[in-house]
């Protein structure tokens, strides 16, 4: 049953607080997930949350740490001592420790990690440190299992149970050479139905999938996607054995990666949230409102050069909007799905091909779309049958032009490694705005000779 965060509970709690009834409280946490204390500390007041922290245990309170949003995580931090911190972090896995004081200063590092009790563990958090942002190293774990050819089943066994002790979930068992360069992987079957003295040598598998630890984060989420792999070792340069990233860990780089490239296609700059301040959110959004601003005064300055065209067919101003928006939606469109099929890598096939497919079909929808346009303008509007045809060819040519571009500049931002979710934004709108309004009054010149 899912657990429910109620006005009732906070209230509970609150009065617990204020009492300080530490039993009563941990009796009522005591079956709670991880993840809902989280989203209760998220709710109550910022000195209850710090409250409850330092009275439970750092068991507890380490898979707490890691559920919590970011902004209420750094404000806990900013209230515990290094020592405090120290015995959370001692409580994490390695990958999630190193998450976590990622968000402190390196000062602070420092002194969190002289205060570990556990010098490997200590060194294992230090290393993951020093691994670049949105890597395969920034983002694996150290804990795994790992056993080397040259052992017997028997004693194969009986290390796997010592080094099980450290690991919450054993997908793989990875074998390594005396070098410890990663050779395969193990099948507990295999494993279970060997004989005591035969070698790991013998009946390993060789087939193993892995990833460079200076891969990137999204790449690494591609190669696991593709596989259905619930775990993949890393190795460096030479093959060596340095970790594993669990599935868990790839949902959270999915995660970050969607919301972010809907903030791109929503025109935000930079990652922000409702709760943000003022001035980051401005900063945010502003830029793409100055390029909004800007297109707006590119196409006023294109309407005014065809002053002429308004004196004449005044009619035509009635549609200047629709031809402007069906640019727009028309381009956005087409790239929001290329960019689907980049980012879960099953764009493939010849550029011509995608080309004349997307041309095909824009010809068909515009064909549909300015019949309507026209009748509806000839019989409803009353207007005449040239104003008519000009507009249905202006809609046909602006909604070709605008699935074409739609297709190819998230393919280009693509090759210049350049987000290609920018390209659903404001950047494609804009731009097809602009180029569906030159387009109609360009073919409208053409068909009415002003």
């Amino acid at each position: 049953m899912t657990f429910e965060v109620t006005s009732e509970f906070l209230e509970n709690l609150s009065q617990l607080i204020d009492l300080k009834k530490d039993a009563a409280i941990k009796v009522l946490f005591e079956e709670v997930h991880a993840a809902d204390i989280a989203e209760i500390l998220n709710d109550v007041d910022f000195d209850e949350a710090i409250y409850i922290i330092k009275l439970l245990d750092s068991e507890k309170t380490s898979e707490i740490l890691t559920e919590l949003d970011e902004d209420t995580r750094t404000r806990i931090l900013e209230n515990l001592s290094a020592k405090e911190i120290a015995d959370e972090i001692g409580e994490m896995y390695t990958d999630d420790a190193a998450y976590i004081l990622s968000e402190l200063s390196e000062e602070r590092q420092k002194l969190v990690i002289n205060e570990l009790v556990d010098d490997e563990h200590a060194a294992d958090i230090k290393e993951l440190l020093s691994y670049k942002d949105n890597t395969a190293g920034a983002l694996m774990a150290k804990e795994l299992v790992k056993v080397y050819e040259t052992w017997t089943v028997a004693g194969c066994l009986r290390k796997i149970r010592r080094q099980a002790k450290h690991v919450s979930k054993v997908h793989s068992i990875y074998v390594v050479d005396k070098k410890e360069k990663l050779v395969g992987r193990l099948s507990l079957k295999d494993l279970i139905i060997a004989k005591s003295d035969q070698k790991i040598a013998d009946i390993y598998i060789s087939a193993v999938d892995s990833v460079n630890v200076n891969e990137d984060d999204e790449e690494v989420a591609k190669i696991m996607s593709k596989y259905d792999l619930e775990a993949i070792p890393v190795v460096d340069d030479n093959n060596i054995l340095l970790g594993r990233i669990t599935i868990d860990d790839i949902v959270d780089v999915l995660k970050e990666e969607a919301d972010r490239d809907y903030q791109l296609a929503a025109g935000l700059t930079q990652d922000v949230d409702s709760d943000d301040s003022i001035l980051d959110l401005t900063k945010a959004r502003l830029p793409w409102l100055i390029l909004a601003l800007f297109g707006g005064f590119i196409s006023v300055s294109v309407l005014g050069g065809f002053g002429d065209a308004m004196k004449n067919f005044p009619e035509l101003f009635f549609f200047t909007p629709l031809i402007a928006a069906m640019a727009g939606n028309v381009g956005v469109q087409s790239s929001a799905i290329i960019v689907q099929g980049l980012a879960n890598n099953s764009l493939r096939g010849s550029l011509v091909k995608r080309l004349f497919k997307e041309v095909l079909l824009s010809l068909l929808n515009g064909f549909f779309l300015a019949i309507l346009l026209m009748s509806a303008g000839m019989l409803i509007l009353g207007f005449e049958f040239k104003v008519g045809l000009t507009v249905a060819i202006s809609l046909i040519s602006v909604i070709i032009i605008a699935s074409i571009i739609g297709t190819f500049v998230p393919i280009i931002l693509d090759k210049k490694n350049i987000d290609p979710a920018l390209a659903t934004g404001p950047f494609i709108t804009t731009s097809n705005d602009i180029l569906g309004i030159l387009i109609y009054f360009l073919i409208a010149k053409t068909v009415l000779g002003f």
